[in-house]
């Protein structure tokens, strides 16, 4: 009985600790916080690489925009598309361009304290803010890329942008 009691007690153990590396990253969150807790989220952002003149475009963005991303790090979509989203801004490297991130849980009933007012639907959502309204948002795949799509919302703005 002895024999048999331990390693049952050691796969137990060895179960709850994985469980605990696993759980889900929700409300304010950093791209560090995501990458360290998401080791597979940073093997998809070294392997992405942005089309070159859409990222020269964003480097020029010479106005204030503001991207929410909320995303779940559950869903696959948010794992591929703003590991992408995280490699885009980080080779723009534009102040102009400010990033917050919201994670959500799972579950759906337990959302509406981190999307409240926002109408999400589904994740990774992206919502574009120039000069305080909502210009355009990317949701769950883009319709192109990510950085053209993103360049197709803050092109909306007109007469700042300098390649229009």
């Amino acid at each position: 009985m002895k024999n048999t009691l331990f390693p049952l007690l050691l796969i137990f153990i060895l179960m709850m600790f994985s469980v605990g590396q696993n759980s889900d990253l929700i409300g304010s969150l950093t791209e560090e916080n995501i990458l360290e807790s998401y080791p597979d989220w940073q093997g998809i952002k070294a392997s992405y690489f942005p089309q070159s003149e859409s990222l020269e475009r964003l480097k020029s963005v010479n106005f204030m925009v503001k991207v929410e991303v909320i995303l779940g790090t559950w869903c696959s979509d948010s794992k591929q598309h703003v590991s992408a989203y995280f490699k885009l801004m980080e080779m723009a490297d534009n102040p102009m361009i400010q990033t917050s991130y919201t994670g959500i849980p799972k579950e759906k009933e337990a959302r509406e304290p981190y999307i409240q007012g926002k109408n999400i639907t589904r994740v990774p959502t992206f919502i574009v803010t120039i000069d305080g309204e909502e210009h355009g948002r990317i949701i769950e795949h883009p319709e192109k890329s990510v950085e053209e799509d993103l360049l197709d919302i803050i092109g909306s703005k007109e007469n700042k942008f300098p390649y229009q």
